[in-house]
């Protein structure tokens, strides 16, 4: 059994051709892109920074420690907001160090990935537990807002980049 394409499966039945995800799919699977049509893609869809991202982070942890501070006027609150901040800033800077590097092959690129994402991860955790005593007498709630702000920074990075992708068009 063969689809509109010609392809069929490992036990002869029809392989999705992927007609139904729009007009590009089935042209860019035609035929491989020639230089200057790769070229011209990536110049109309650059790529954002990972450290774009982080930064956004920071600032947005900044803002947040200086919000703990303009409500309680506690200095310890707004400690605990900038160290929730870093626990979320630093790891990720890693993650961006660790990915910003270039890859020989596919296969290395998602172990680097899975590297890097899980220290990125325990050292998040790390931070966490050495919490208490790196910040004395501790306020969770503004650590912890503080840390779920910063983590929906990604978040919003990602719906900017597709909003301003939709915008191209």
């Amino acid at each position: 059994m063969m689809n509109s394409i010609g392809t069929a499966g490992a036990h002869g039945k029809a392989v999705d051709s992927g007609e139904d995800w729009g007009d590009e799919a089935p042209a860019a699977a035609s035929k491989p892109w020639s230089r200057e049509e790769a070229e011209a893609w990536r110049k109309s869809n650059p790529s954002s920074s990972p450290w774009r991202v982080v930064a956004a982070q920071a600032v947005v942890g900044l803002g947040c420690a200086a919000v703990a501070w303009a409500f309680t006027r506690q200095g310890v609150t707004a400690w605990s907001a900038l160290y929730g901040a870093a626990a979320v800033v630093l790891p990720s800077a890693l993650l961006a160090r660790g990915m910003t590097k270039r890859a020989r092959n596919p296969m290395a690129m998602a172990a680097g990935f899975m590297f890097w994402e899980m220290l990125k991860i325990g050292v998040a955790i790390a931070m966490l537990a050495i919490a208490v005593r790196v910040v004395p007498n501790l306020s969770w709630p503004a650590l912890l807002v503080t840390m779920v702000v910063c983590i929906k920074v990604n978040w919003v990075a990602l719906l900017w980049r597709g909003r301003r992708a939709d915008n191209k068009a």
